[in-house]
């Protein structure tokens, strides 16, 4: 009973590491650390350089204080300096500037990693297209084996 239930847990662990170390796996790992790393940049680039030409070409609002009160705080007031304030006030909002910040960083990471799916399928060489294996017969059009030297459907000679 003991020796089944360690061929079974042997089992399990030696299907579990086959499956752990097939390429598939490493480089979806791979892929998922770098993504990580690319948020950071991704996020800077939208916050830091992208963000503030937007603002200021649009009477400096900052994207990242837009919001809505949806329902006023505890003392009344409508209006807010910013999202904290209207939080500790008790007021509910919709943080407009958040989302938009998050969009563009959506679609800023959305691009590159297209371009870069781009690059890398420019670098894959293309598959030879394999021999080809039949031809025509010139009398009745069939597809018959390369080798053939008579056509098995009007029986003509091929030489």
């Amino acid at each position: 009973m003991i020796k089944a239930i360690e061929s079974a847990v042997s089992s399990v662990f030696r299907e579990f590491r086959e499956f752990a170390i097939k390429g598939n796996m490493i480089d979806m790992a791979v892929g998922i650390i770098i993504g990580a790393a690319f948020t950071g940049v991704v996020n800077s680039l939208v916050k830091d350089i992208i963000m503030p030409p937007i603002s200021f070409l649009l009477a400096k609002i900052n994207f990242s204080n837009l919001f809505v009160v949806l329902m006023h705080g505890a003392d009344d007031k409508w209006t807010y300096p910013s999202i904290e304030a209207a939080s500790q006030a008790g007021a509910v909002v919709m943080n407009l500037g958040s989302f938009l910040n998050n969009l563009i960083s959506f679609l800023i990471t959305a691009w590159a990693v297209f371009i870069l799916v781009k690059f890398i399928n420019k670098l894959k060489k293309a598959p030879t297209p394999p021999s080809a294996t039949t031809k025509k017969c010139p009398f009745c059009i069939m597809d018959i084996p390369k080798e053939a030297t008579k056509c098995p459907q009007c029986t003509a000679d091929l030489k």
